[in-house]
């Protein structure tokens, strides 16, 4: 069976298993060799420092026989030669292992990192709404990282774990059965109980650390409405709702250490039952002649090697469990399916004329109503067309269902005759022109943000569409000129100047369908005016299509369509629209300022 679930995949996204256990696995392919030498070379590392006591008991055997008169050199020229080689092999084989780790470690977590975001790029507007953007970010983050530390967890710590275990065991099993016998019973019970013991720890330190992710979550939330929390005078207030979670937090955290406390008594007692209980064993055997002095200092030896190597196994268990569910919470947020994917038909074509035609279109947002049933709209290339309506009444909805960030229960849209699911996105996005109310810009310089509409085109391009959008002149007056960053989403910019940068960046992709939501509604009137002023030069020969709320900005408009509960009611020209009488003539009535009512439907 295939590794990979079977789910909407869109094409070219990459092929990412939906567990966490395969998707550690799929990426260890990815670096299988380098991985492979470096367990290798990291169990021949374990072998040869667990193999030193080893060396040292030949030396003992070798100087306790050692006659008077015999060169020790010689002597004890194979015990010494062993115990340089083993020293010599724990330097080397740690540092190869160590050199590879350096290696492949960073290029993994890049590979991670760049094959769940090209995933998530697939994923749909709605999905994306649907969780904040930090939060992602961090899941591809803990991801990357989660994939290299559970391999090195495996590679660096439990697989030498498990050798230092079965050579010290092999070792003294050689000098007595039942002293081999006791320490392996010994190492059986220890890593069964420490594992046991992670089980029941790891929820306690779940706990402890949602507990300081909420802590810290209220502080950010505080922090970023810090103006509001200081004209509402509620500093006071702000440090008292804050100490009802660090007091939460608190609780959880103890909990947590009490626990891990306890688990530390465990692994102190296993490991004092471990050096009193070899050492007297050995005495016993050294008093019975059943060995010598050189296996009793090795059993010692060995022993003290084996509690250094198991120390805090328990926390070992649980980061490792933690990196595990790291990743879980990555693939169960992320690796799900794409809601909105390309048809195995899709292709690329050029739109000619911007022709708009919506057959017989039913939409439902699944929470049991309706919004558009046999919706049917034909806007012909070149139309200016306005939409207007009050609240919910579906406007919006029809601007998404164009640019396609959701899908129809039925029905469909085509665009010069062709039905826009039959067109691959990016086919699609490249030719049509949005311009938000909202506009949100990258944390890039003003000149990549304009740039963003065209990649290719030169500075002189830039310069003639800030031009138009009225931009160039506080651009100019700004530090660095086009050069200057914008900030996170733009918060370096007033709302108006990130208007006219988004009117830029639209003017300077020259798309033939141009869609407008409440494009102007951030600027001060004369702006608007003049900009306005440059869209309609801008618009001729495109198929316009603009949401308004502010009648006055549509009044020009070739065509009005007048939404009301998913229904197009109305159809005119402003002139003709007045002379019936109807909701739109009322909404023209009732504006103030150039606004339509919000009334919620």
């Amino acid at each position: 069976m295939s590794q990979f679930h079977v789910f909407k995949r869109a094409p070219g996204s990459p092929l990412l298993p939906a567990s966490a256990f395969r998707f550690i696995a799929h990426f260890f392919a990815n670096f299988k060799w380098w991985y492979l030498g470096m367990m290798l070379l990291e169990s021949l590392n374990a072998a040869c420092g667990i193999l030193i006591p080893y060396a040292v008991s030949l030396i003992i055997k070798g100087v306790t026989v050692l006659q008077s008169g015999v060169d020790w050199r010689t002597a004890l020229h194979f015990p010494l030669l062993l115990f340089i080689a083993f020293s010599c092999g724990e330097v080397l084989f740690g540092r190869m292992a160590g050199a590879i780790q350096i290696r492949v470690g960073p290029r993994q977590r890049q590979n991670v990192t760049r094959l769940v975001y090209h995933y998530l790029q697939h994923h749909s507007h709605r999905y994306l709404s649907n969780n904040f953007a930090g939060a992602l970010a961090h899941r591809i983050s803990e991801m990357a990282m989660g994939v290299s530390q559970v391999m090195w967890a495996i590679i660096t710590e439990f697989l030498p774990m498990t050798i230092v275990f079965s050579v010290s065991v092999a070792l003294l099993m050689r000098v007595n059965v039942l002293l081999g016998g006791f320490v392996a019973c010994w190492a059986v019970f220890f890593v069964s109980a420490s594992y046991w013991l992670a089980t029941r720890c790891q929820p306690h330190a779940l706990n402890a650390a949602s507990a300081r992710s909420e802590t810290t979550g209220k502080i950010v939330d505080a922090i970023a409405n810090f103006e509001s929390v200081r004209l509402f005078a509620r500093l006071g207030f702000e440090r008292s709702y804050l100490e009802h979670y660090l007091r939460r937090e608190m609780a959880a955290i103890r909990r947590s250490l009490n626990y891990a406390e306890c688990v530390r008594w465990f692994q102190f007692s296993a490991a004092a039952v471990l050096k009193v209980g070899t050492l007297l064993y050995a005495l016993m055997l050294w008093e019975q002649g059943q060995i010598g002095v050189a296996d009793f200092v090795m059993a010692v030896s060995l022993s003290l090697l084996i509690i250094n190597e198991a120390r805090n196994l328990s926390r070992r268990f649980l980061e490792f469990f933690e990196y595990v569910g790291n990743v879980a919470n990555g693939v169960h947020t992320i690796v799900q399916p794409h809601e909105l994917i390309d048809e195995s038909h899709a292709r690329v074509e050029q739109i000619g004329n911007g022709a708009i035609e919506f057959h017989n279109l039913d939409f439902s947002y699944g929470n049991g109503k309706q919004l558009f049933h046999g919706l049917n709209v034909t806007i012909p290339p070149g139309q200016h067309v306005g939409l207007v309506g009050t609240s919910g009444s579906g406007k919006s909805t029809f601007v998404k269902l164009l640019l396609r960030t959701i899908e129809p229960q039925g029905g469909k849209i085509c665009i010069d005759g062709i039905d826009i699911s039959d067109l691959t996105q990016d086919a699609l996005h490249s030719q049509l022109g949005l311009i938000p109310q909202d506009p949100t810009l990258f944390h890039r310089s003003l000149l990549e943000n304009i740039r963003y509409g065209k990649i290719d085109a030169s500075d002189e391009e830039v310069e003639a569409a800030a031009r138009k959008a009225h931009a160039h002149d506080f651009i100019a007056a700004m530090p660095e000129a086009y050069g200057s960053m914008v900030g996170e989403r733009g918060v370096k910019l007033s709302g108006g100047q990130r208007q006219r940068i988004a009117i830029a960046r639209v003017l300077l992709k020259d798309a033939p369908i141009l869609i407008l939501d409440e494009a102007t509604s951030s600027l001060d009137s004369i702006t608007e005016q003049t900009i306005q002023d440059t869209l309609q030069d801008v618009m001729h020969q495109k198929t316009v299509i603009v949401v308004a709320h502010r009648l006055s900005t549509i009044a020009h408009m070739d065509r009005i369509l007048v939404f009301s509960d998913g229904e197009i009611v109305e159809d005119g020209s402003h002139a003709d629209l007045l002379q019936r009488e109807g909701m739109y003539a009322r909404l023209w009535s009732m504006q103030a300022g150039g606004f339509a009512e919000e009334v919620s439907s």
